[in-house]
């Protein structure tokens, strides 16, 4: 039974970390991208406005980011939950 509890506790803190990863990814790449682009429309990032640069290079870069991230939050929780590699 403890084994069970244990197993759910893992994927239930798995499924927080991705689903926060989710929500900080859509709102850099729909929010900022196609929501605000208007409002982001003075800030110029390399020769374009944020909005821009972010609906084409920004929503990349977090997702790589983001990827980097999650495979450290994930390798901690791993380890505090006794199922490294």
């Amino acid at each position: 039974m403890a084994e069970n509890s244990s197993s759910n506790a893992y994927w239930q803190a798995n499924l927080r970390v991705i689903g926060i990863s989710l929500i900080i990814w859509f709102v850099c790449s729909f929010g900022l991208g196609i929501i605000l682009r208007p409002a982001l429309s003075g800030i110029m990032v390399g020769g374009a406005d944020l909005g821009f640069w972010m609906a084409q290079n920004g929503s990349i870069y977090i997702f790589i980011i983001l990827i980097f991230v999650y495979t450290k939050v994930m390798n901690g929780l791993d380890r505090k939950h006794g199922v490294e590699e």
